[in-house]
């Protein structure tokens, strides 16, 4: 890792990082007068070292959109953990989480109307229906997180029923990992009783509760956590750390009722997860998954992969030379002799039409004890943040690939990257969700689970 990425957080306990992050804050940033000075600096000071040495990637991988077998044999027998990253508060969208909006309930008027805010230019509720299958209340009346997970189960049970198998059974097999915020737990707890675990086994379906963290303030010369700051979470990265922390995952059946939690200590988790060949990370505003929530070809790369010692595998677009834009960007690094991954907000002043691979935010963590582990006893570098004049820290998911052997690979067929990040992308997330609806059998599905049979 580059010695400007060493990690600062103390992962023993949630004081103990907390404690470690005011002592880097005082250390580092001691030297500044006012927390205006650090967001003056804030890109310099989360600025890549080795930027202006990177060049082109050399080890990317092609994948072909072949039939692999490995990766249906691995699914049926449940050795693939799926993760949901469902915490993000979706600030930029600003509609609440992203895991409870449900579309059916928009309007083609509002969503012109936050299209125009975001965009500072008027655009009328005639120009987004012309851009819509249906209109909005024409949808199943699902959330993005419902649709999330429906979509995996219906996947999942076609599968089964390809290789001639009982999809009760398989889907019996899977696990799952679903990471969401605090303020969110309730209604979980009674989306997935609610939905019969959306028919897989309750005992295999894990949660885990990203914590949010209030900001550093300065005053006189030192740094403290202000508990009468707001709290906000500290990215993805922190998700990751916190799973290697002590009792952090929990299932719902943990007692007289049915959502009481049973919480399990780190030694447990670890020897879970020793049981699965590949662990792959979602984002929730993956609008693809919509209609394609496995990717064989992808995973059964990722097999093959693993059996070769990587521990890390990322997929990489390539940028519109056209119409370039920011993201985390694959580039080799002279000084580790390989290709890295880049988060977005380390790149400086660089200009887009120098990254050539984008990240697509899907990663595979083949053989996902070893990442967790690492991730456990070297922690993540700690990016900053400074918002409404407080400090906070946003680690990156992605910079794992500093920690252990890890692979990128593109298609050789273009796929642009399709996510819900902000108002410009709800003709989208529409659309995508009415394709999802016109599935063969989709409603039929969606019918039968919610009745509580498959």
């Amino acid at each position: 890792m580059p010695e400007a990425l060493t990690a600062a957080a103390n992962l023993q306990s949630r004081d103990d990082y907390i404690a470690s992050l005011v002592a880097w804050a005082q250390e580092n940033l001691g030297h500044f007068s006012s927390m205006g000075e650090i967001a003056a600096r804030e890109r310099e000071l989360n600025r890549y070292p080795h930027l202006d040495s990177l060049q082109e990637p050399r080890q990317v991988l092609v994948l072909d959109d072949e039939v692999p077998g490995r990766a249906r044999a691995a699914l049926a027998k449940g050795e693939v953990l799926f993760e949901h990253a469902a915490a993000g508060e979706g600030t930029r969208l600003t509609l609440g989480p992203k895991y409870f909006l449900d579309l059916s309930q928009f309007t083609v008027e509002h969503a012109a109307h936050l299209i125009s805010q975001e965009t500072g230019e008027v655009v009328r509720p005639k120009e987004v229906a012309g851009r819509l299958l249906c209109p909005p209340q024409e949808l199943l009346p699902l959330a993005l997180g419902t649709r999330h997970m429906l979509q995996l189960a219906f996947d999942l049970e076609g599968l089964a029923r390809e290789l001639g198998e009982p999809p009760r059974e398989v889907l019996s097999r899977q696990h799952l990992l679903v990471i969401i915020a605090e303020e969110m737990l309730a209604h979980i707890e009674k989306e997935f009783y609610h939905w019969h675990f959306f028919g897989f086994a309750p005992g295999n379906v894990f949660f885990m509760v990203q914590e949010g963290f209030h900001g550093l303030n300065l005053k006189g010369g030192r740094f403290f956590y202000d508990e009468g700051s707001p709290r906000r979470l500290h990215n993805h990265g922190q998700m990751v750390m916190q799973q290697t922390m002590d009792r952090q995952l929990f299932t719902l059946t943990g007692g007289a009722h049915p959502w009481d939690q049973a919480y399990f200590p780190q030694a447990a988790v670890g020897d879970w997860l020793q049981g699965f060949a590949d662990k792959i990370s979602y984002n929730i505003e993956d609008l693809d998954y919509l209609t394609s929530s496995l990717d064989l070809p992808g995973l059964d790369l990722a097999l093959e992969l693993g059996e070769q010692g990587y521990h890390m595998v990322m997929e990489v677009m390539a940028n519109n030379p056209s119409k370039p834009q920011k993201g985390g960007m694959l580039a080799w690094d002279p000084a580790c002799k390989r290709d890295v991954m880049v988060e977005s907000f380390q790149l400086g002043d660089l200009e887009n039409t120098a990254i050539k691979y984008l990240n697509r935010n899907v990663n595979h963590y083949p053989r996902p004890w070893v990442s967790w582990r690492t991730v456990g006893e070297a922690g993540l570098p700690m990016p900053i943040a400074v918002k409404d004049n407080l400090l906070y820290f946003k680690p990156v998911q992605g910079d794992i690939n500093f920690l252990v052997d890890t692979a990128f690979f593109r298609r050789r067929a273009l796929r642009p990257i399709r996510n819900l990040k902000s108002p410009a992308g709800l003709p989208l997330a529409i659309n995508c969700m009415a394709a999802q609806d016109r599935q063969a059998g989709f409603r039929n599905f969606v019918a039968r689970l919610q009745e509580g049979g498959l």
